[in-house]
């Protein structure tokens, strides 16, 4: 195992309360949905990294906001140490790229049902970030 790991995520609603969610191409979790994020980058600022990820994954540009918080995840052979920021759409079209499979728009139902990745609606629910039914 390696790690522990810096990574970053966003926290990004549409105008209908929708959470912006990708399809994770690797592993872990692959096939699961969850924010889009990654690893941050020797000599990169966190919200750099998160601006980053998000237009890699998703080809949206965003303007980063305030921590979130932060989430733990260890497990077969990875362990990774994850600040989720807050972000507001700028810019782009929603296009999967990088890292994920598929790029979406989801309500909670919606997410559920598609499989999201461990912790993430728990993590949504003790941070007090609401998205739509």
């Amino acid at each position: 195992m390696t790690g522990p790991l810096v990574a970053v995520g966003a926290i990004v609603t549409d105008d209908a309360g929708r959470l912006l969610v990708v399809r994770r191409a690797h592993p872990p979790a692959q096939g699961r949905w969850t924010v889009p994020g990654g690893h941050v980058e020797r000599g990169e600022g966190l919200r750099q990294a998160v601006a980053r990820e998000v237009l890699e994954e998703t080809g949206l540009t965003i303007d980063v906001g305030a921590l979130v918080g932060v989430a733990e995840r260890i497990g077969e052979g990875h362990h990774h140490v994850i600040l989720d920021y807050l972000g507001e759409v700028v810019a782009g079209t929603l296009a999967p790229a990088s890292d994920a499979t598929a790029a979406a728009w989801l309500g909670r139902q919606a997410l559920e049902q598609a499989g999201p990745t461990d912790g993430l609606l728990t993590f949504l629910d003790d941070h007090g970030i609401t998205i739509a039914p």
